[in-house]
């Protein structure tokens, strides 16, 4: 018993330990490569650039670990963006109308990848991969595959302003910071965020534990559509207007941002704050590349790089902990 939970305690310490390892190591590394790192402006444009990546990883990494995956939110993000751009510039819709709507149906389509994945007992991949692109096909239907502008009049564009709290901070980045600190209460502070992870680490022996399994995975899958549509709103607020291509990709990048923070591909392992770091680090590499003109498919491989050694050092944790 007292060695299980040595390696249960040494593979945590090791996917926590290596994230900030990462990110610190990057930190100095780029700062001392470029003196424009450490300047406020770029401090900022890292942070506010990658906000709506954190809050499309909260969703990615809830489904995570809970043992599945959501590969649609990219596309329910641009669905979202999309649906309420539409309703207020098209159908005269109210702005908070028109947002709630658009919540509403990212929420739902998660709730459908979910109930698919319960009762149809499909796996999350052959579910969430479809509706990927049914998402994205409904958005260039809706949108007629051109951009719906026309926002700057309505408030929308407000998401994308600033708060003075002593301080000028973006109306993106507190959002982002208010979905993770939500999902960081719900994961530690109730007896949800306990059957997620339960259910994460053995779904049966949840079941006998008498977790309501299926109610937990669709509720589940439906934040995680919760989080897209937030993410789409965000997208289309900073661009002032419905793009249907946007978000093309985003499901790698959350994905990616929630393995490099410790959030486990087994299921029953991650954390909030884990996410948070994940996405720093990928905003760090993107920025820091950047500055160094690195070409964008030097890019690509740096990246793959780093996610490949976060997977490596995810396996070798699930290892360690088996004995």
């Amino acid at each position: 018993m007292t060695a299980n939970l040595l390696r249960t305690s040494s593979s945590s310490w090791l996917r926590r330990g290596t994230v900030f390892l990462i990110l610190v190591g990057m930190i100095v590394f780029f700062s001392t490569q470029s003196d424009r790192f450490f300047q406020p402006v770029n401090l900022r444009n890292i942070v506010e650039q990658n906000a709506y990546i954190i809050v499309a990883a909260v969703g990615v990494a809830l489904t995570m670990i809970l043992g599945g995956i959501d590969l649609s939110v990219g596309s329910v993000a641009a669905l979202v963006g999309a649906l309420t751009a539409g309703l207020i510039t098209r159908n005269g819709f109210a702005l908070l109308p028109a947002l709630a709507i658009g919540l509403i149906a990212g929420a739902l389509l998660g709730a459908i990848n979910g109930a698919l994945v319960v009762f149809g007992k499909l796996p999350p991949f052959v579910v969430t991969l479809p509706m990927l692109g049914v998402a994205r096909g409904l958005t260039l239907v809706y949108t007629e595959g051109r951009p719906i502008s026309g926002l700057q009049e309505t408030g929308y564009r407000s998401f994308a302003g600033e708060l003075n709290v002593g301080f000028p901070l973006p109306v993106l980045v507190l959002i982002a910071l208010l979905v993770t600190l939500a999902a960081w209460l719900l994961l530690t502070r109730t007896r949800f965020g306990l059957h997620v992870y339960s259910i994460g680490g053995n779904e049966e022996t949840a079941r006998l534990a008498g977790v309501a399994v299926a109610r937990t995975k669709i509720l589940t899958y439906a934040i995680s559509g919760l989080c897209a549509a937030i993410t789409g709103i965000m997208l289309t607020a900073s661009l002032a207007s419905a793009q249907p291509r946007v978000a093309e990709g985003l499901e790698l990048n959350a994905i990616a941002a929630a393995v490099l923070g410790g959030v486990s591909l087994f299921g029953g392992v991650g954390s909030m704050v884990g996410v948070l770091a994940g996405v720093l680090i990928v905003g760090v590499l993107s920025n820091g590349t950047n500055l160094l003109r690195i070409t964008p498919y030097s890019k690509q491989i740096i990246q793959g790089i780093v996610l490949v050694i976060a997977v490596s050092i995810d396996m070798y944790s699930k290892r360690l902990e088996k004995g």
